[in-house]
């Protein structure tokens, strides 16, 4: 730990702390005016493990300094901790963007350094904020981009499926529109189950793909192994998962939006209809755009 320091001051934010993130601490650098000398200030910096108790602790100590203004940099997942415990202590945060701080060419760079450089900057009012939404919207923005990496999976090992019949010269995507639809569900069980028969496989043909009756026995003429099974097996059992998962998601999607606080009740606004939520009234109001749709 530093001993404490003095330097001239011309500051805009008086009582500042600035913390540089990693995965297991965070270097603080807290700057104060001197209670002894006007117009200089002290400066101490000192490394805080990043564990619950630890963080809580340097909050109660910041809001006892009377520390005004707390900032952070946005190091990948590792400034949430720091960030939402030091807010619900009744500090004043602030997430910056790196990029905004360590421009500086031939300036050393170490934790330390950075800490430091990053409180002289924040008190000069030299730094934005970056956005950082309410808690209910940061738990919907997990939901949404839970689904969307749900979704990129589902659509990869559908992909997957198609290779593996190609593999065993099965077309089936070259003449149904969508392959794991009924009909190319009926028959990719009914391959996994041991038929190889093109005429018996595209008897299972349902809706407007029964019209390309010869098309399909043409296709699903191929190689198709009890390997290819097994494989297939395996596929579409995770396709099956990941589409239940999606489907729990949209549950706790629609329910996280039914239960966003309105903040037009503290404003001069209009309030959704009668027995309609904020968070779905929005999602209406926004599914009228030409081309968005709810998803």
């Amino acid at each position: 730990m530093d001993e404490p320091r003095e330097e001239l001051q011309d500051e805009a934010v008086a009582r500042v702390a600035a913390i540089d993130i990693s995965k297991n601490s965070g270097v603080v650098c807290m700057r104060l005016p001197n209670e002894t000398r006007e117009g200089t200030r002290t400066q101490r910096v000192w490394t805080v493990a990043a564990t619950t108790n630890a963080i809580l602790e340097l909050g109660d100590h910041l809001v006892c300094q009377g520390v005004e203004l707390v900032v952070m940099e946005a190091t990948g997942a590792y400034w949430r901790p720091f960030y939402y415990l030091l807010e619900g202590r009744g500090l004043r945060c602030w997430l910056v963007n790196g990029r905004q701080v360590k421009n500086v060419p031939g300036r050393p760079k170490t934790d330390k350094l950075d800490s430091v450089w990053l409180a002289k900057l924040t008190e000069r009012g030299m730094i934005r904020p970056s956005f950082v939404p309410s808690k209910p919207v940061r738990h919907l923005r997990d939901f949404t981009r839970t689904r969307t990496v749900f979704v990129h999976e589902s659509t990869r090992h559908k992909q997957r499926v198609d290779k593996v019949l190609q593999d065993a010269q099965i077309k089936l995507s070259s003449v149904a529109t969508d392959s794991l639809g009924v009909s190319g569900r009926a028959m990719m069980e009914a391959l996994i189950a041991g038929e190889r028969s093109p005429g018996a496989l595209a008897d299972l043909a349902q809706g407007r793909l029964t019209a390309k009756h010869d098309a399909l026995v043409e296709a699903l003429t191929g190689q198709f192994e009890e390997h290819h099974a097994r494989l297939l097996r395996l596929l579409l059992t995770t396709v099956d998962h990941l589409t239940a998962q999606i489907a729990a998601l949209d549950q706790e999607i629609a329910a996280t939006l039914a239960d966003l606080p309105d903040p037009r009740s503290v404003m001069s606004a209009p309030s959704p209809p009668s027995g309609t939520s904020f968070g779905t009234d929005l999602l209406a109001r926004l599914d009228e755009i030409p081309g968005v749709g709810p998803t």
